[in-house]
């Protein structure tokens, strides 16, 4: 029997055994698997595949779906070099990621996670939803095209569990009906509910602040989205306004009775709103007048006990944080907030009576040369949610890796990426050309040679054969990535050094040996 017939008869063997065993038990096996895998499992045979698309067993495994920290950049220009929007995220054994995500465009900017899928803000007249994990993306009109002061904060995502349906919302400035003198007022929020052909509009039950929407963005909790908006009586100067997605109604939500305390040297006092473990929580402090997100004094961490009496405790005081990223302070038991420095840490809390103090502080990343006041941060999964099913309502794709990247203003940073490519296939080829096959052939002397060799093998561990993966990295594998190229350059720098110098040595050996025997005869 042929080689590969045996193969093919063994492994239809093997599907045949594990296919035998009780859906129940498959189903227990794949709920472990991560999605890659089961993406790859879904070609093996058919049984697998109307399992793995079931939608019963697409909610089970989002159930045990592992929580990521995704931070997300935002494109902007420093010192006039544009830098496109990226994404990092990092697990709950708080590694990152490598690669950047292949749904985010350079031009995209992040307005909501849920349940693995991404809400997307495009300049164009159109917005995103795509799944971070599976690389679907369903592109869905704006309710409004060419809205002039449009702004990705008044877009939020969100997943309804009873319902089980997901939802767009966008906060209508009143500007549109032609009353400028309210543009930073909406009475009206327009909802898209996925599948569905049209956005519907609904009215607020007063007119609202688009300004606290701006500074504060929303957060969607258990089927309902909830954002700061003005209430000049309240003791804050701020209430908390709800939006059911099922009900689709709203209820507002009053801030703590106790007042926060101001210090002489603060600026003005901000308010964001927030989600910590499932709950609503607001974070307040101090600004710098100059500087409307930097911190100054204590940050004050409330969180919602219970909704129906409106009843609030107060959780932390922290002291010494620069900026925070939202609407996802949190990541399991540690805090995120970002420095001056350009770096992002994670913080260890210990309350005693309130006053929280940050213990075992970590480095995490360095984000420069991003802005602190530019980084979100979102909770999310990896799930097999499928969006082909909404395809009668918008566009289903998978992403082109280039698009986007093909605009004129992209060109510099595309020249860049490549030029860095470039070096390590020079790199490489010269470390194979003049080292291994040019240096150590031509060094008679064994212990010189091995001296060589020993050399080399500290400062090369790996002569990489394989060609560097096509994929883009991330800007802060990036930023490790030109290290490394630069480190390895001067390496190969000192090897060609200690060559030449070790030759050198074996010549004047050789020759003052040749002169010794001449002497002597």
């Amino acid at each position: 029997m042929v080689p590969n017939e045996v193969n093919s008869k063994k492994q239809r063997n093997e599907e045949c055994f594990i296919n035998c065993l009780p859906r129940d038990l498959i189903e227990r096996v794949f709920l472990r698997l991560p999605v890659s895998t089961l993406l790859m499992c879904v070609g093996v045979c058919k049984p697998w595949q109307n399992l793995i698309r079931d939608p019963q067993f697409v909610t089970l495994h989002l159930k045990h779906a592992s929580r990521f920290a995704l931070l997300f950049f935002g494109k902007e220009s420093i010192a006039g070099e544009r830098h496109p929007s990226e994404a990092v995220l990092i697990d709950e054994a708080w590694s990152q990621s490598t690669y950047a995500v292949p749904v985010v465009g350079p031009d995209d900017i992040l307005f909501g996670s849920c349940n693995g899928l991404l809400g997307l803000y495009t300049k164009t007249s159109s917005i995103k939803i795509a799944n971070l994990a599976t690389g679907e993306c369903l592109r869905l009109e704006k309710p409004v095209k060419n809205l002039k002061g449009d702004h990705f904060s008044f877009y939020s995502f969100g997943f309804h569990p009873l319902t089980k349906e997901y939802k767009i919302t966008h906060f209508l400035g009143d500007c549109v009906d032609v009353c400028p003198q309210n543009k930073d007022r909406f009475n009206v929020i327009q909802v898209y509910k996925l599948g569905d052909e049209t956005w519907k509009d609904i009215r607020t039950p007063e007119g609202l602040s688009l300004n606290c929407v701006r500074n504060s963005c929303s957060i969607n909790v258990d089927g309902t989205m909830y954002w700061l908006t003005e209430d000049m009586a309240a003791n804050w100067q701020h209430a908390v306004m709800s939006f059911d997605l099922d009900k689709e109604s709203f209820a507002r939500i009053q801030l703590p009775a106790s007042v926060p305390e101001d210090c002489a040297s603060g600026g003005p006092r901000q308010y964001w709103i927030t989600e910590i473990d499932w709950k609503i929580s607001i974070s307040t402090a101090q600004t710098y007048p100059s500087q409307p997100r930097r911190l100054v004094g204590e940050l004050q961490i409330w969180t919602l006990d219970n909704k129906a009496e409106q009843s609030w405790s107060q959780n932390y005081n922290i002291q010494a944080i620069d900026y925070i990223p939202g609407p996802n302070l949190a990541h399991g038991e540690k805090l995120l907030a970002q420095c001056r420095d350009g770096n992002l840490y994670s913080y260890e809390l210990l309350a005693e009576n309130v006053t929280s103090k940050l213990l075992k502080m970590a480095k995490l990343l360095d984000f420069s040369p991003h802005k602190p006041d530019n980084m979100q941060s979102y909770i999310c999964v990896k799930s097999l949610v499928r969006l082909d099913v909404y395809k009668k309502a918008g566009i289903v794709c998978r992403p082109n890796q280039r698009e986007g990247w093909e605009l004129e203003k992209w060109e510099a940073w595309q020249h860049m990426i490549s030029k860095m490519e470039e070096l390590w296939s020079r790199v490489h080829q010269k470390e194979h050309e003049s080292i291994l096959n040019g240096l150590l052939p031509h060094v008679s002397d064994d212990s010189i040679r091995q001296q060589i060799g020993m050399k080399i093998g500290q400062k090369f561990p790996v002569f990489p054969d394989q060609p560097r993966s096509l994929r883009r990295l991330n800007l802060v594998e990036q930023k490790r990535d030109l290290e490394a190229l630069l480190a390895r350059i001067n390496n190969y720098v000192e090897i060609i050094k200690v060559g030449a110098s070790s030759s050198n040595a074996v010549i004047f050996s050789r020759n003052h040996s040749e002169g010794e025997d001449a002497a002597e005869t």
